[in-house]
């Protein structure tokens, strides 16, 4: 007896035409792209062309003294970063970079958590003090970095004055060119931390002002219920609070170090880069303005973007969507 399988026909749908759009949506297609032109020529002219010329004069010998003869082109070389690479005190410049970043960002976050928490219930006067705390950010650098080298200056300063006075300090502390210090006994680099301290002080309300928005937005009901439970205030604002805040802290994080990576003005006008506080960016200038080399100093800074890009991939990485717990 033969058998015969039956199979059942493949349906074969006909392929539909092309949509054509109407004149309405070509309209509004060109309307669309008339408002984009100029945010992007503006994009392209001023972000996109420096950095492709960045990245093609790292790799040419070009200096200031040739700019006449040559103009800003020059051989290509790879002799910049070899320069930049082997140049004394390139690795030293990079950690001390990162020192300053992570210790910035964590004390400008700190300070502002605790500023925001200490704002955050009403009471008489809240308005005065909130807009107090932003002060630091809207003040000039110029006048900010000026008020605290008077404040710091070992002969005529106010700290020095009152740590002398009432601290029993030995002798007025130059916080600003001291290179290491004794404090309780422990080595610390003085000038360092200073800036760091100053990136904490000038910076922090940027993260109240973040932290405090997240705050007024939590929900009113879980906070009640852990209180009634019995809750300390610790105890909320471990378990309640600092859940709920920790992606705004973990977008703060990636926003201020990529900001205090790069951060050239602040460092520059406390203590010129010296004192153990030179700082890529520094660094950067220093071969543009004093060596005159403008391919080492492309160079220098392509390699500040990449060890930038390196940084937070490696935090998106560890912080990254998931990770959360």
């Amino acid at each position: 007896m033969s058998r015969t399988t039956l199979e059942a026909p493949e349906s074969e749908e006909a392929p539909k035409p092309p949509r054509r759009r109407t004149p309405l949506q070509r309209t509004e297609a060109r309307t669309g792209w008339g408002l984009l032109t100029p945010t992007l020529l503006i994009v392209l002219v001023v972000v996109v062309a420096p950095i492709l010329w960045t990245i093609v004069l790292a790799f040419q010998r070009v200096r200031v003294i040739d700019l006449q003869r040559r103009g800003m082109t020059g051989p290509w070389t790879m002799r910049n970063l070899d320069r930049v690479f082997g140049s004394p005190g390139f690795w030293d410049t990079l950690w001390t970079t990162v020192v300053y970043s992570v210790g910035g960002v964590a004390l400008s976050i700190s300070i502002g958590l605790v500023a925001a928490l200490a704002v955050r219930h009403p009471f008489r006067g809240r308005t005065f003090v909130r807009a107090s705390f932003l002060l630091p950010y809207i003040a000039p650098v110029v006048g900010a970095t000026f008020v605290w080298q008077t404040m710091l200056n070992p002969e005529y300063g106010v700290l020095n004055a009152w740590g002398t006075r009432f601290l029993g300090w030995d002798r007025p502390v130059d916080f600003l060119n001291e290179i290491s210090g004794s404090l309780w006994g422990v080595n610390v680099p003085t000038a360092l931390l200073t800036v760091i301290v100053f990136e904490g002080w000038r910076y922090f309300p940027f993260a109240f002002l973040f932290l405090l928005a997240r705050m007024q937005a939590l929900p009113a009901d879980l906070e009640e219920a852990s209180r009634v439970d019995g809750a300390t205030p610790t105890q909320r604002f471990r378990h309640v609070i600092l859940p709920q805040l920790l992606p705004t802290i973990a977008v703060l994080t990636v926003l201020r170090f990529v900001l205090t990576f790069t951060k050239f003005d602040d460092v520059y006008l406390l203590t010129g880069g010296g004192s153990g506080t030179e700082v890529v960016s520094v660094r950067v200038y220093d071969f543009l303005t004093s060596r005159g080399d403008i391919g080492a100093a492309s160079a220098e800074a392509l390699v500040l973007a990449v060890a930038l890009a390196v940084f937070v991939l490696i935090y998106l990485r560890i912080a990254g969507p998931g990770r959360e717990s």
